[in-house]
């Protein structure tokens, strides 16, 4: 399934490439702090180090970009790795006064074994009675969009 990027109801895009000049910015602060103070300039030392530091931040940026994103639109609701069809959310699951809570075994989507830390679960109801847990770091306005969805 391909996501519509015109028809984005709600989306957290969870990292920036923009944080892969922490490396090359880390290594100029350095090189720029030894060439002010008395002693050598250890110039390969400091390319060693920005290689590092952008290697192991790319690999961070592509595990988030990949792993942690959340987008909706109309018809998609994508999580993580794991894309669901819209119409096939009969409910939010912890609206209305006589709803239980969910169960504890609720499927993840995305494909974790848990919701990302740090993020707000919401339990959805789908067509087939099964209840999963999306999530988002904003749950108030993944709710509110997922809510103004299906009431259409």
């Amino acid at each position: 399934m391909t996501m519509d990027t015109t028809d984005v109801r709600y989306e957290e895009l969870a990292a920036s490439w923009w944080a892969l000049l922490f490396g090359p910015c880390f290594a100029l602060a350095g090189i720029l702090f030894e060439v002010v103070t008395p002693g050598p300039v250890l110039y390969p030392i400091w390319l060693i180090a920005a290689l590092a530091l952008t290697g192991f931040t790319a690999m961070w940026v592509y595990a988030r970009k990949r792993y942690a994103v959340v987008r909706l639109t109309s018809d998609l609701l994508r999580q993580g790795e794991e894309t669901l069809l819209v119409e096939r959310i009969a409910a939010i699951a912890d609206e209305g006064a006589d709803e239980e809570e969910p169960p504890r075994a609720s499927r993840v989507l995305g494909g974790g074994l848990a919701a990302p830390r740090k993020y707000d679960e919401l339990p959805l109801r789908l067509d087939d009675g099964t209840v999963v847990l999306a999530w988002a770091r904003d749950g108030q306005a993944l709710r509110a969009a997922l809510r103004e969805l299906l009431s259409a």
